[in-house]
């Protein structure tokens, strides 16, 4: 296992240990920020996850949310919007999240840890843009 990957793991542990069940993500982006890490881009609906760290890129290959051939879902600005509220007051998994993002339309989200910006991307680079709080870690 390289630096990378401990150093990822590590702090996606410390993050999944002491995040609110509510406003959960500000928190969990701000432990990897630290840890070095500067942007998360998902890539739907393979549900794979690449990390660029100061110590190196990791990929992680979460669950498909698909097999097969299948039609992409339009995007639907509205509708992701919904599936963030949801997630933000804690009345969704990470899975249903991600469930509702593709349902929405979004191939791709780029998350800016510097910035603190998440950006939603469609399949015809139609993009929806929300910042996130900073927070503080102790």
């Amino acid at each position: 296992m390289s630096k990378a990957i401990d150093n990822l793991m590590g702090a996606m542990g410390r993050a999944q240990a002491n995040r609110p069940r509510v406003g959960g993500f500000p928190y969990l982006a701000e432990v990897l920020r630290q840890a070095g890490v500067k942007r998360n881009v998902w890539s739907l609906p393979s549900s794979q996850s690449l990390y660029l760290t100061d110590d190196g890129p990791v990929v992680m290959q979460g669950s498909p949310l698909v097999s097969g051939a299948v039609d992409v879902p339009d995007f639907d600005r509205e509708a992701l919007i919904r599936a963030l509220r949801t997630d933000q007051a804690g009345e969704s998994t990470f899975p249903e999240f991600l469930e509702a993002t593709w349902r929405a339309g979004v191939v791709r989200y780029e998350v800016d840890l510097e910035g603190r910006t998440v950006t939603y991307t469609g399949s015809d680079d139609q993009e929806y843009v929300e910042a996130y709080p900073a927070v503080t870690v102790s």
